[in-house]
């Protein structure tokens, strides 16, 4: 089974400040600790393009793409940063970043459905499940799977793509920019109440949202999973699967309360792939969004590796 790598060095120059959780240190610990599991080199490593603004322009606004490419501070600027809101800001390398970041997925996306690679995973920032059509919010400037969903859908000719979101926070951009669209199904569980507030409502009907309480445990998301996920899934057969891989779920991760671990998302990534082997051909992308504790960011995105390159 092939998977690929997807990343660029301009992921790890778009900051926000030295005490922003979302640091460029989460790239380089996931890349250590490739290393040291000794499964970095049987990846397929492959640099990020760019994505063109017509490919953001598909799911955002020309207002949205403007703030961030317009107030990016000039490297000789005086200002280090421009706040889009209380934690979430550009840099000089922003722009370039966020390029990057959506690019991955495209190429990704692009790979997959020909039959270059298996699966790929992108290790990219700035995040992008926050992200809604209007507004750049909570860490994310574009939303990544959501640009790469809709090239799939409207340039690849896909009918029908899953969107499965298992982070800490509820996926309140992707959620705006499918609600109510035929061709994609969107799952996913998340902390609640708690940042952003949103998804406990009545969803639209191509919305399977899961709130779920502080202190909830690995045996509490299987057990949804196994009950709301995955027949929503099978009902739908996607013809491919991409995934929001938020990994401060983790009980370690003082961003939320949540309590699993490694085994839970290895055992999430299996019961996805085994969707994917029934209707999507295995076609999946998973692309980076939290993770916070760098420990256990590196450990759980290696053992999300590990099931999709079939190397357990």
């Amino acid at each position: 089974m092939t998977t690929a790598y997807y990343t660029h060095a301009d992921c790890k120059r778009h900051e926000m400040g030295s005490w922003h959780p979302e640091s460029p240190e989460r790239l380089q610990a996931i890349e250590d600790q490739l290393i040291a599991s000794r499964i970095s080199t049987l990846l397929d490593h492959r640099d990020a393009p760019s994505a063109e603004e017509s490919d953001l322009a598909r799911v955002h606004t020309a207002d949205a793409i403007y703030r961030i490419r317009e107030n990016c501070p000039s490297e000789h600027s005086e200002y280090d940063h421009f706040p889009l809101d209380a934690d979430t800001a550009l840099n000089s390398y922003t722009w370039r970043a966020c390029l990057r970041a959506a690019g991955a997925a495209i190429a990704a996306t692009d790979a997959v459905i020909d039959a270059e690679i298996e699966n790929a995973f992108c290790a990219v920032r700035p995040p992008g499940h926050h992200a809604s059509r209007k507004e750049s919010m909570g860490f994310c400037m574009f939303n990544n799977v959501a640009i790469a969903a809709r090239h799939a859908i409207d340039v690849r000719g896909l009918q029908r793509v899953a969107i499965v979101d298992f982070d800490v926070h509820h996926g309140n951009g992707t959620e705006d920019i499918f609600r109510d669209d035929p061709h994609v199904l969107m799952v996913s569980f998340f902390q609640h109440p708690f940042y952003p507030y949103s998804g406990d409502g009545e969803p639209a009907s191509n919305m399977v949202n899961v709130p779920v309480p502080a202190h909830s445990y690995g045996d509490v998301i299987r057990t949804l999973v196994t009950e709301k996920w995955l027949p929503a899934l099978r009902a739908f057969q996607p013809e491919m699967i991409f995934i929001s891989a938020g990994f401060d779920a983790h009980r370690e991760d003082d961003m939320g309360q949540l309590g699993l671990t490694e085994a839970d998302f290895a055992w999430l990534t299996r019961q996805v792939m085994a969707v994917a082997k029934d209707y999507s051909k295995g076609r999946i992308v998973s692309c980076l969004e939290g993770g916070y504790n760098l420990s256990a960011l590196a450990r759980s995105v290696t053992a999300h590796l590990k099931v999709l390159a079939d190397l357990e």
